[in-house]
């Protein structure tokens, strides 16, 4: 009855046109708030492991931060939704004076010759992985784990995953790999796990 009132008033001082407008930005706020909602559900569930895939995966026992910084290609890598149409895709890290990691993703929207994506975060190291475990932050507070589970010895290519195996990147510093080399790392991906079929290619110059 109160609300009744109310918009009875609110319609009789503002006018009624007024008075939509106000119902309808109530309206949007609840379904903007809703989204919003579902989104952070939606990364917190792409967040959560299970005890029994962080066990399984394994990393490499130890990462020089020094040697792996600069700029790595992506070869191939599971499709996500954040990387759609992307081309010519890289990412490259810098060591910063505060201990973490600056880490810049880049890439081409649509084409070879699209418009540049570009986005920056900070990589924060897990203590006592010999700096194979990473946990990567573009947006705060939420941080998606990196792990470096394949590395070549002269850090000419990596492989990084996560403990659930859903995310999946082949790097390489070159944008073209050898064949026989992408091969080998298809085998032992094969031997950890994963899911070849889902792997997609992506397009270098």
């Amino acid at each position: 009855m109160q609300q009744i009132n109310q918009l009875w008033f609110g319609q009789r001082k503002y006018g009624p046109t007024v008075m939509y407008a106000i119902k309808y930005l109530l309206i949007m706020r609840k379904h903007i708030y809703f989204l919003f909602t579902i989104n952070l559900i939606t990364i917190l569930l792409m967040m959560k492991t299970s005890p029994m895939s962080s066990q399984t995966l394994q990393t490499v026992p130890n990462v020089d931060l020094k040697r792996y910084a600069g700029k790595w290609h992506e070869i191939a890598s599971y499709p996500q939704r954040f990387q759609k149409g992307c081309h010519c895709t890289t990412a490259e890290y810098t060591l910063s004076d505060k201990g973490y990691v600056i880490v810049e993703n880049r890439c081409n929207r649509d084409s070879v010759n699209g418009k540049q994506s570009y986005i920056k975060g900070k990589a924060f190291v897990d203590a006592n992985t010999g700096n194979a475990k990473l946990k990567v932050q573009f947006f705060w507070p939420f941080k998606g784990k990196y792990w470096i589970i394949d590395l070549a010895d002269d850090y000419s290519y990596a492989v990084v995953s996560h403990p659930n195996k859903k995310y999946l990147w082949i790097l390489s510093r070159t944008p073209i790999m050898n064949e026989d080399v992408y091969q080998q790392i298809l085998f032992r991906l094969k031997e950890k796990g994963f899911d070849l079929t889902k792997l997609q290619k992506t397009i270098q110059i």
